[in-house]
């Protein structure tokens, strides 16, 4: 039985908007951590609330408070990578502008490419494998520290890694999802945008270093 058109395109508002609402979130509080340091130290942990938004997710309001509570969370992890790496705010304000590009320029792409009966579900597998050979080299980074040409081709392999997981996460909020699924298709889009910010971020600090 096909659904109704009217109905899918009403659940994709829906989850940009959440996503939206996210990402003005993240950025007022990322940029509350970095102009004023000491509120760093009120930094609650994401996980906590990540696992119980998994746990949660169809049961409303009690998903929105959870949302609420991990994109707190999560924007206080940003605003400290922003605050406390030494990063200029012409890097930050470049990081922010690239990421929006990409973003809505690979969207429109995968909206376009499903118009056409194209489907990027094949991604899924590659992806996941890719992520964790870039935890392990996150891992060995920690230890055996890399000068700055290799923290730089780990930024942009990262970055096509997010930018195919944005491809891959619009393919399914297009096809796949459930409607009373609209908190996890949000916090996909959502971490892939972070995700995607940070690693350019890490490429263009990179750069920028003496």
């Amino acid at each position: 039985m096909l659904e109704p058109v009217e109905m899918r395109w009403a659940f994709i508002r829906k989850v940009y908007s959440i996503v939206a609402i996210q990402l003005l979130a993240t950025i007022a509080v990322a940029a509350t951590v970095v102009t004023v340091r000491p509120v760093a130290y009120f930094f609650v942990s994401s996980w906590a609330a990540l696992c119980s938004l998994a746990c949660y997710h169809r049961k409303h309001p009690v998903n929105y408070l959870l949302l609420g509570v991990y994109t707190v969370s999560l924007a206080f992890s940003v605003g400290l990578t922003c605050a406390f790496s030494f990063t200029s705010g012409k890097v930050i304000l470049e990081s922010v502008i690239l990421t929006a590009v990409v973003v809505v320029a690979l969207t429109l792409y995968t909206f376009w490419a499903a118009s056409r009966g194209h489907s990027f579900n094949f991604l899924g597998a590659f992806l996941l494998g890719v992520i964790l050979v870039l935890l392990v080299f996150s891992l060995i980074q920690i230890f055996f520290p890399l000068g700055r040409i290799s923290v730089m081709i780990y930024g942009c392999l990262a970055s096509i890694i997010f930018c195919g997981y944005i491809i891959y996460d619009t393919d399914d909020l297009i096809k796949r999802y459930s409607y009373d699924e609209y908190i996890l298709a949000a916090i996909s889009l959502y971490l892939d945008i972070i995700n995607l910010f940070l690693r350019l971020l890490t490429v263009l600090r990179a750069a920028n270093r003496n």
